[in-house]
């Protein structure tokens, strides 16, 4: 009896190294991964920073201006001007309606009846 209860443990010691050998190899390349994608996203960010300053230089006001002019025919766009602009109280809003609250608003939630005045 003792000779069986040896041998299981030593099986159950055996079945759990093996699992936590296992795990620690997935756990090794679950780290990898996260390793990868850190560097990944370091190389996105560094080409982020590169695409909005391109975006900058070529947004720059005077090459539009130039741009405009020399698609002038083809577009017809205009440059921007100071006068093309409006004040803030040229803005017209739409006017609020005001609710009539003269005539009684019925707010109950029972029906009246045919016949029934509701005094």
């Amino acid at each position: 009896m003792r000779t069986l209860l040896y041998v299981m443990t030593a099986m159950v010691v055996i079945g759990l190294a093996f699992w936590a050998y296992h795990e620690n190899y997935k756990t090794q390349e679950a780290l990898g991964q996260v390793e990868d994608l850190h560097a990944e996203i370091g190389q996105k960010r560094a080409r982020l920073g590169m695409l909005n300053a391109e975006w900058a230089y070529l947004n720059r006001p005077e090459r539009l201006r130039e741009l405009a002019e020399l698609n002038f025919k083809r577009l017809g766009l205009l440059a921007l001007s100071p006068d093309q602009f409006g004040r803030i109280d040229q803005v017209s809003y739409p006017v609020e309606k005001k609710m009539d609250i003269s005539m009684g608003v019925d707010v109950s939630s029972q029906k009246k009846l045919d016949g029934e005045d509701g005094e």
